[in-house]
């Protein structure tokens, strides 16, 4: 074999994980010897982070030309109009590039970025289309044509999404609740879902990122996907305005997007730190309602949305501080309910990008982490390290992980018994 892992927890147990030629084609117990092996002593092996929703064209541009001094969404949509009137490919692929390292470094082998198309000269898509083709060996990257300023608002929006479609974009992106009206943010839904119809394309939409309880254009998305035929390949991101829908509306709309198959993608970081920014106390949480979604049967993917830009100043790449705050967020700290928010970061974001190859399974790409945790819930507790991030079979990161000592005497901070 090219590659055997030792000692690794697979689903709660020890065992070994074999690969060639790119496929795992044994976990259980393995005699022979690989040409390179790695002994996991014991730590958690797991399919990669996933990162459903990310803006690489805007990474790393924090403070540039100015930093978001009220911290909200729309100073931030203000400013990255005004840094964008300088962007160059080279610039776009320079900051792309480098956060995609940060990713890699730390588990991520899949992104689905949005990058912003409402610039007639298109410059950072083609950079972004470039930086897919430069990356394939490090990370699956999907691209998303997104119309921050709108479709129907933005001049000749409807054209520019076209065209990022013909340059090959993945997924038709949209913004209805920033469009002008609700007449205009509903005829971009109708644009957005004849144009994924027209070039076969999955949808994914920023969609009622508010926290303006009549903003209800996630209802016409999934009743759109019904009558078009089209579940199982919309996915609506944020929705935070569903945190401040009244019970019955928001229950009873739980059981149109499970009809259309709909994917939820809530990003932690910044729905709490936008969200809210107009309330006096008690200041609203901001994001989605995750677990009433999840447990109604509603796939949920966990996104980092931004690592240091005009919306959000900080951030590491790290889905598992991604995770930490989700489940926090959404009051999801009983036993089973933290690996739901693991799932958040993996399997669940892998479905909704429709990734074939995802999976710790024999068959299927050598594709995973090694992390400095033996199990999920302390993955997410420490945020550990990954200490070895393997690719089609390739280790193409390595991690060591930090030691501590007090007094001398080295300290682990795990509890023997306790999540293993």
């Amino acid at each position: 074999m090219d590659l055997i892992v030792r000692n690794a927890k697979v689903n709660g147990k020890l065992t070994d994980i074999g690969v060639k030629d790119g496929k795992i084609v044994k976990i259980g117990k393995i005699d022979e010897k690989g040409e390179v092996e790695i002994d996991a002593n014991g730590r958690l092996a797991s399919p990669p982070f996933v990162d459903p929703h990310v803006h690489l064209d805007a990474v790393l541009t924090v403070g540039d030309p100015r930093y978001n001094m009220s911290g909200t969404l729309w100073e931030g949509i203000e400013i990255w109009s005004e840094r964008k009137k300088k962007l160059s490919k080279e610039d776009v692929k320079e900051r792309a590039k480098e956060a995609i390292r940060w990713a890699v470094a730390q588990g991520i082998l899949a992104i689905r970025t949005h990058v912003d198309v409402c610039d007639p000269s298109l410059v950072a898509l083609e950079a972004m289309l470039e930086v897919k083709e430069e990356v394939k060996d490090l990370v699956d990257l999907q691209i998303v044509a997104f119309p921050q300023e709108g479709i129907v608002s933005f001049p000749n929006g409807e054209n520019l999404m076209r065209r990022a479609l013909e340059m090959g974009a993945d997924v038709v992106g949209g913004i209805p609740h920033y469009e002008f009206s609700r007449e205009d943010g509903i005829k971009s839904i109708d644009i957005i879902l004849s144009l994924a119809k027209e070039f076969d394309r999955d949808i994914d939409v920023h969609i009622d990122e508010t926290d303006d309880d009549q903003s209800r254009f996630l209802e016409y998305l999934a009743s759109k996907t019904i009558k078009e035929g089209y579940q199982g390949r919309v996915t609506a991101s944020h929705t935070t305005a569903m945190h401040s829908y009244n019970n019955a509306y928001a229950y009873k709309l739980f059981g149109v997007l499970k009809k259309a198959k709909m994917n939820i993608i809530a990003n932690p970081l910044d729905n709490i730190a936008l969200q809210g920014r107009f309330d006096n106390y008690p200041i609203r949480r901001g994001m989605t309602r995750v677990k009433e979604l999840l447990k109604s049967g509603i796939n949920v993917g966990f996104g980092h949305d931004s690592v240091m830009d005009p919306w959000y100043p900080l951030g590491r790449y790290n889905m598992l501080q991604v995770a930490f705050v989700g489940l926090n967020l959404g009051h999801m700290t009983g036993y089973e309910e933290i690996k739901m928010a693991f799932d958040a970061v993996t399997k669940n974001s892998a479905k909704l990008m429709r990734l074939d190859w995802y999976g710790l399974e024999e068959g299927k790409d050598a594709s995973f982490v090694i992390l400095n945790a033996k199990s999920e819930i302390d993955a997410i507790r420490l945020m550990s390290e990954a200490l070895y991030v393997i690719k089609n079979g390739k280790v193409v990161a390595k991690t060591k992980p930090a030691e501590y000592e007090v007094n001398g005497k080295k300290v682990r901070m795990e509890v023997k018994g306790v999540y293993e």
